[in-house]
């Protein structure tokens, strides 16, 4: 392992030499060279990484270095075949890293685990979809099983797959946005009425300040760091609020930029960088309305015009007063203690805010993964409805999604407590009942399988083993289940916790050409700023016994439905099928087959964007809470005499989601390994430890589970005092599946108390299982 500061700024010369050596490492250059030009553009393939949407400007590059390394992962010339399978036994498969894993390739044929040999052994479609059926039709009650899907599927994947389990009866849709996203969805639907970002992307181009909270564009979603460029450059004021300090959100050199290329050359990206506490953002907003809040009165009582939009207050929102009154009687010392910073430090950044006519304030999972997120969330809100920075160009609520289409997966119906509206435009569509309780989400979906109450588990992509919390817990959540079935690209460690019996089913990928009996489809995916858009393979190569995603899942509900409510292998010959299903059930989407045509596909709406509120009031409200007593609740930090600190969990820049590129984190200075802990260098003095040392980690919880980690390396940082973070899924073991946050249940995976203590080994190197 090496450590080295890194001083250059994001993207520029290091992102192309990253991307030329995934390029290499995909063993297939020149098709890959080829398929990068296809991405993201008309007539091409959406990128199978992040959602960040697109702008109008026509470009011969629309892909970043992640995005590169997401297209070059999947269009290897690779192959993991029924072969592989039977010379590596799972035994040993699950002793190698995740990294091992994918680099072996594409899956290239169904196969099903033989528990006497120990290994995966090649089998038919139609002999697995009959031992699916067999499982499911003999179940005592449909909510016995349970059907995650990943935010990569298609429109068209996400409505046949959740037309088939509402048929089959039951919402049991435990998702990857129950992981990642679902505070957002659940704050702004009380708050305006809808659970999506108001913004699109041209609104960017108008906003005077943007702020950005609790997110690292420059590894999670690159592609926005061209967009905070382009505002930069024309004077939009930045404001970042950020744990850890992250390159992507100081400087960046657009690899697009002959000038900045040639010259080193950068833009400053933030104005201003705080680091708030990990958790302490509601209290950095709260302090931010507070501030303007005394300013807004002063200039009342000196005659002058107020700075609070009076005229949208009194039209569009409910609630006001006995917000503000929480705000006042809030006090500075709690504020500034839970946030991390001076006030002075808030007054700065409400002063720019102040200022500022058009404001964005954009998030992801550094907000969304705390017991208290979606307070936090409803609070940024309040802040923007005081401003009337609702259904305004140029301002707006933005949150950043994950995957390419965790948006589209939760529009199509993937969610288990879906509205009254949903299931009854469902079940006059389709002609039958489908069924209106909810089901479980992620967390609920372990609980279930743990306790024998649910006995099968399909996954629609996604790793879920290594994605959710209290890994031993959800392994041994999987290992119970009568079958397991896993329908993927590529070898993860799910595969390796196979139920009583078990299927691993090969599917098509984003970038590669899909053909059905009317030629090569395309699929629709919808990105953050709910752009719907086409998408369309490019990759022309060995499929082998890979099917596509809605053909898998038409041959399941074939197998186990029949040809109810609809004719599954029919609407499988042409897509234009499928979407014309999505036309008749759910609102926005008619005449999807025309629409798609359009460059750039077309915007599906956003009712709080246009300043129609869809909450019982029919306005929008402000959400009052009280900041939490403790970011480290005092149950939790009495169970441990030494000193406890909070850990946040986050991806490396040679990673997306659970994927592992690679070994590198450029940005932050770590090559070669990922077992590491990033502190605070006062902490490790504190501690009387050194910096490089190993020392082994132990998460807090009430129940007192040992939950435990070891040898990873201490890092100095810039993070606050108090705080550390590390790589998942490694650290994902320390997460108590009871760890979620209020009213969302995601799990608090950026707030988990632990205590170190120094690893026992007479050596510090540290072993790595490379492909």
């Amino acid at each position: 392992m090496t450590v080295k500061k890194y001083t250059g700024s994001a993207g520029g010369w290091g992102a192309l030499l990253s991307t030329t050596k995934h390029l290499v490492k995909s063993e297939n250059v020149a098709h890959n060279i080829l398929n990068l030009l296809k991405t993201n553009q008309d007539k091409g393939f959406d990128c199978p990484g992040c959602a960040w949407g697109e702008s109008t400007e026509k470009s011969r590059f629309r892909f970043c270095e992640n995005g590169a390394k997401a297209v070059n992962w999947e269009a290897t010339s690779r192959r993991v075949t029924p072969e592989f399978f039977q010379q590596h036994r799972v035994s040993w498969l699950t002793r190698q890293s995740d990294y091992f894993l994918e680099y072996q390739g594409r899956l290239s044929h169904p196969v099903q685990y033989n528990r006497d040999t120990d290994c995966y052994q090649a089998v038919s479609w139609q002999q697995a979809f009959t031992l699916i059926a067999k499982h499911l039709n003999t179940l005592e009650s449909p909510d016995q099983a349970e059907f995650y899907t990943s935010g990569r599927a298609s429109n068209e994947a996400a409505f046949l797959y959740q037309l088939m389990v509402r048929t089959f009866g039951t919402n049991n849709f435990p998702d990857c946005s129950n992981m990642c996203h679902e505070a957002t969805g659940i704050a702004l639907k009380k708050s305006i009425g809808v659970g999506k970002g108001t913004v699109k992307m041209e609104d960017f181009e108008d906003a005077d300040a943007i702020f950005v909270f609790g997110q690292n564009p420059g590894t999670n979603h690159p592609r926005m760091l061209d967009t905070l460029r382009q505002a930069s450059r024309r004077g939009a004021a930045i404001v970042t609020f950020n744990t850890l300090k992250e390159r992507g959100l100081e400087r960046f050199t657009n690899p697009q930029s002959v000038t900045e290329m040639l010259t080193n050359g950068s833009t400053q990206i933030s104005q201003c960088y705080f680091r708030p506490k990990l958790g302490g953002d509601m209290a950095v907003v709260r302090g931010m309305v507070k501030a303007l809040f005394v300013t807004e009165k002063a200039e009342l009582a000196a005659g002058r015009s107020p700075i609070f939009d009076h005229a949208f207050i009194e039209e569009h929102t409910q609630g006001i007063e006995q917000y503000l009154k929480t705000v006042e009687e809030t006090p500075w010392n709690e504020i500034t203690e839970q946030a991390g910073l001076s006030q002075s430090e808030i007054e700065q950044a409400a002063g720019i805010y102040r200022q500022s006519k058009r404001v964005i304030i954009t998030w992801a999972m550094g907000i969304t993964q705390h017991k208290h997120s979606v307070k936090t969330i409803q609070e940024i809100t309040n802040l923007q409805l005081l401003f009337g920075q609702l259904g305004r160009p140029g301002a707006g609520l933005c949150p950043v999604r994950g995957h390419s289409n965790v948006q589209g997966d939760r529009t199509m119906g993937i969610d288990e407590k879906p509205s009254a509206a949903f299931i009854d435009n469902l079940s006059h569509a389709f002609d039958f009942q489908a069924p209106s309780k909810p089901g479980h989400n992620a967390v609920a979906a372990i609980k279930a399988m743990l306790a024998g109450e649910s006995k099968v588990f399909i996954a629609l992509g996604g790793n879920f083993a290594a994605a959710t919390p209290d890994t031993s817990l959800t392994q041994q959540a999987l290992s119970n289940c009568s079958l397991t079935v896993n329908i993927a690209t590529k070898l993860n460690r799910t595969h390796l916790v196979p139920g009583k019996d078990s299927l691993i089913l090969p599917c098509l990928g984003r970038t590669d050409i899909d053909i059905q009996a009317s030629g090569a489809q395309s699929i629709t995916v919808e990105d953050s700023f709910s752009m719907v858009h086409a998408s369309a393979g490019v990759v022309e190569s060995d499929t082998g016994g890979m099917r596509s995603e809605p053909a898998i899942i038409a041959g399941i509900a074939e197998a186990t439905l029949g040809k109810q409510p609809i004719d599954w292998s029919w609407v499988i010959e042409d897509y234009s099928r499928i979407r014309d299903l999505i036309a008749k059930s759910i609102p926005g989407f008619s005449d999807i087959n025309s629409k798609i045509k359009q460059p750039g596909g077309f915007y599906l709406g956003n009712s709080a964007a246009e300043r129609q509120w869809q909450t019982p009031s029919k306005k929008a409200q402000f959400m009052e809470h009280d900041l939490p007593l403790h970011l480290l609740p005092a149950n939790l930090r009495e169970l441990s005499k030494d000193p406890v600190f909070v850990l946040q969990t986050m991806r490396s820049h040679d990673q997306y989601n659970t994927s592992i590129y690679g070994f590198d984190d450029r940005y932050r200075g770590i090559f070669g390994e990922r077992k590491v802990l990033f502190i605070n260098a006062n902490d490790i003095a504190a501690l009387g430890l050194k910096n490089s040392q190993l020392v082994d980690i132990e998460s807090l919880w009430p129940d007192r589970i040992e939950r435990k980690v070891f040898g990873f390396k201490l890092v100095a940082y810039d993070i606050p005092e108090g705080n550390t973070a590390a790589y998942f899924p490694e650290t994902n073991p320390l997460m108590s599946i009871d760890g979620k946050g209020d009213l969302s249940d995601t799990p608090i995976s950026k707030a988990i108390p632990v205590v170190l203590s120094a690893t026992l080994l007479k050596s510090d190197k540290i072993d790595v299982v490379m492909a």
